[in-house]
This record gives structure tokens, sequence and C-alpha cells, in this order.
């Protein structure tokens, strides 16, 4: 990449919250109690699920492999925003921006896919429960698995594809606290119509697509759940979903409020605390949900506790 179609890019310069800079220090505390907390909550869920064989079943395998992840995800942005909150040094390099960009889309799109491969687990699992064995076997769990990967890798590959492939000559200072692809095309001085278009659409249809897969299900469930005699039986089911409707509500309501708001003056920064809630307090959130508000989970995590203390 040239800066100007004269001098070679290779680094760039987070500016992070600079409205922010008396409380550097105490935003690096708070984030960092929020990283570990989410890195023990998801590292202990995947753990839990692995050492109790009541927990080897197709939504925990699906929370398995969300709670790993959320990991991944909030871990490609986290530590380098904690290093710039309290160095002087905020650069990053030219590699480091792509590689940032590129591990944060993947699994930040594979983390839709997963919720959404959920909601249709709890479908069959409710609407279906004589064939759920059959339906949800472990091959078609595995399957469903990949093909999120699969899909938050091509997505990545092409907005990182794109939006490093634009001539940068306005600056070299990102104004976000990690590479995003908005901030970054605000440095072009190439045309980024094309760029704008193609996150447009992939935003759109991945978020369209997951929503609607979710909203289907969970439209089925709801009329299943109310079809049910048993005031317990209803009872029980509503509980099988709350956890995952909760994580739902949360994850995309932020996801919205971050790409569908109305431009202002405001919006950079009211993208920043949007980013903030959804690459780093989110992840944190979501073991807390799936442990609290689950009874198989934390009846695991009494028989955990027991053995070895």
């Amino acid at each position: 990449m040239t800066h100007g179609n004269v001098t070679e890019v290779t680094e760039f310069f987070l500016l992070g919250f600079c409205a922010q800079h008396r409380f550097l220090h105490v935003l690096f505390i708070v984030f960092l109690l929020i990283y570990m907390t989410s890195m023990l909550g998801n590292t202990g869920m995947i753990l839990l699920i692995k050492a109790d064989s009541r927990l080897q079943t197709p939504m925990y395998f699906f929370l398995q492999h969300l709670a790993f992840v959320d990991i991944c995800y909030t871990s490609a942005i986290t530590p380098k925003m904690l290093q710039n909150l309290i160095s002087e040094n905020k650069s990053i390099s030219f590699v480091g921006c792509v590689m940032q960009l590129w591990v944060y889309v993947v699994f930040a799109t594979s983390d839709c896919y997963l919720l959404a491969a959920m909601a249709v687990d709890r479908y069959v699992a409710i609407c279906n429960p004589l064939h759920y064995p059959i339906v949800m076997s472990r091959t078609v769990c595995i399957q469903l698995v990949t093909g999120s990967y699969v899909m938050g890798s091509i997505n990545s590959s092409v907005h990182t594809g794109f939006t490093f492939s634009v001539s940068l000559c306005k600056s070299h200072t990102i104004n976000h606290f990690y590479c995003d692809v908005p901030p970054i095309l605000a440095l072009s001085c190439s045309d980024t119509y094309i760029n704008l278009m193609l996150l447009a659409a992939f935003v759109g249809f991945n978020l369209t697509f997951t929503v609607s897969v979710i909203i289907f299900s969970y439209t089925y469930i709801l009329a299943a759940i109310l079809k049910m005699s048993s005031t317990s039986g209803r009872k029980k089911a509503f509980s099988t979903c709350a956890s995952h409707l909760t994580a739902v509500t949360i994850f995309y309501g932020t996801l919205f409020y971050m790409y569908l708001q109305p431009p202002s003056n405001n919006s950079q920064e009211n993208m920043k605390v949007a980013s903030v809630f959804y690459g780093i307090v989110i992840p944190m959130l979501n073991p807390l949900i799936y442990s609290l508000r689950n009874k198989e989970v934390k009846e695991a995590l009494k028989v955990i506790w027991k053995k070895f203390f």
C-alpha cells in the first residue's frame, strides 16, 4: 500500500479514547478486569462442558464454540487497546492492522452464525423432540459450526482485501481503538464507494440471514410452547430458551445500533462506545448469562465445586 502513491505505509496510529484522556488509567483498570473476567468465564465454560458428561449435547456443543469465538474476537482487539491506554506509543504495524481486522471479523461473523445455529437447535428440540437426536446429530452439529467459521472467513477475507487495497493519503491516524473498516476507509484519497457498498451488502446479508433464522425459529418455538397443556412443560421450554434469547438480544441490539444509526457529529464516538460493548463487554456477559440462567450449568458447577473444594 502507498501513501499518496509515494510513500509506503508501514504503520498506523490508533487514536483510541482521546476525549477521555484524563481517565485513561481508570479505563485501563476497568477494561483489564472485564477482559480477565471474559477469559476466565469463557475458558471455564469450555472446560466445564468438556468435563461434565451431562453437557455433551448439541446445545452445549454450540455453546462451547460460542465461548471459543468470544475469546478469539475479544483477544483480537483488547490486548492492543489495553497497551495503548497506558503507552505513549499508540502505533500498530501495517501487517498487525491487517491481521487484527481479519481475525476480528472472522470470529465476530462466526458469532452471528453460531447464535443462529443455536436457535435452530432449540427449534428442533422443542418442536420436533422425537427426531431431535437424528436431526441434530454430531455430524450436523459439526457441519453447522464449520459453516459458521467458513462464512466468517469469507466475509473477513473480502472486507480485509478490499479495505487495504485503497490508497491512503489523508493520514496514518485511525480514529478508533482498533483497526476497523469504516475508520480505515476514512483515510483514503481514492473512491471508496465499492468498499462501502460491499460493507453494507455483506453486513446486511449476514445480519438479515442470521436474524431471520432466529426469528423464524422462535416464532415456531413460541407457537409450540403456547400449545402445551402442561404449565411445567411451558416453563421448562421457556427456561431452555431464556439464556439464548438474552444473549441474542444484547448481541444483535448492539450490532444494529453500530451499523444502522444515522450519521452525526458524534457518530464516531458513539461507534467507539458501541464497539467497546460489542467487542469487550458482551464476551464477558455470555458465560455469565448461560451460567446464571441455566439449571444444568449451575448443577455442573456445583458438582465441580464440591469435587475440588
